[in-house]
C-alpha cells in the first residue's frame, strides 16, 4: 500500500512517550497504531536506524480484550513497558510481548516503521497512513493526490462519521458496554 510515509520526528515520540495515528488496512478498514520509544531492542521493527532513536509501532489494541492502549492522551508506559489501562497487563515496548496479567503469553501486532535521519517512516505494505490521532479525530486523509478512493467520494468519507452513529468505526473502537469500570486516567497504576 504505502511505499514510505513520513510520520513524525523520533525525538517527538521519545519526548511524549508515545504517538498515536490512524491507518487504513489492506481492506480499507481504519485502525490505530501507536509509536513508542524502544531503548534496548531492534531498531524500528528491524529497519536501519541512522538517527540513533529507536522506535517501535504496534496496533493500538490489547491482545486480551479489544482495549485501546492509547485512548487519545498517550499510552501509559513504565520501565519500557506499555500498560493496558483496562486490566494492567504490561507489554514490552521493544518486543510487544506480555508476560503478565490477563494478556500473558501474547504479543502485540507489529507495524513496520523505519527511523532515518531522526524521522519515523511508515514502511508497512499492509497499512496506509490516514491521519495523526485516533480514528474519531478524523484528520486529513492521504488520498494519493487524486482525491478519489474508488467509491465516488473522497477518502475523507472513509473515516468521517458525520451522522455520529459510529457505523464507520471498528467494533472495538465503539464498544462502550464494559467501559463503566474503567478509570478516567491511568494515575491509579502508580506511574
Amino acid at each position: 500500500m504505502a511505499d514510505r510515509t513520513r510520520l513524525v520526528a523520533a525525538e517527538t515520540v521519545v519526548e511524549n512517550g508515545s504517538w498515536l495515528f490512524t491507518v487504513s488496512d489492506q481492506y480499507g478498514e481504519p485502525d490505530e497504531v501507536i509509536l513508542v520509544p524502544c531503548e534496548d531492542g531492534p531498531r524500528a521493527n528491524g529497519g536501519e536506524n541512522s538517527g540513533g532513536d529507536e522506535v517501535r509501532a504496534w496496533v493500538n489494541r490489547c491482545t486480551h480484550e479489544a482495549q485501546r492502549l492509547d485512548r487519545g492522551f498517550g499510552a501509559a508506559m513504565r520501565n519500557g513497558e506499555i500498560i493496558c489501562p483496562k486490566h494492567g497487563s504490561m507489554f514490552d515496548a521493544c518486543s510487544g510481548y506480555c508476560d503478565n496479567g490477563d494478556a500473558a503469553d501474547t504479543t502485540l501486532v507489529d507495524v513496520d516503521v523505519t527511523v532515518e535521519d531522526g524521522e519515523v517512516y511508515l514502511t508497512d505494505d499492509s497499512y496506509e497512513f490516514a491521519h495523526e490521532g485516533s480514528i474519531e479525530d478524523g484528520g486529513e486523509e492521504v488520498d494519493g493526490g487524486d482525491g478519489e478512493d474508488g467509491d465516488g467520494g473522497t477518502e475523507d468519507d472513509r473515516s468521517g462519521d458525520e451522522d455520529g452513529d459510529d457505523e464507520d468505526l471498528p467494533s472495538w473502537a465503539t464498544d462502550d458496554e464494559d467501559d463503566d469500570d474503567m478509570p478516567s486516567s491511568t494515575s491509579h497504576i502508580g506511574l
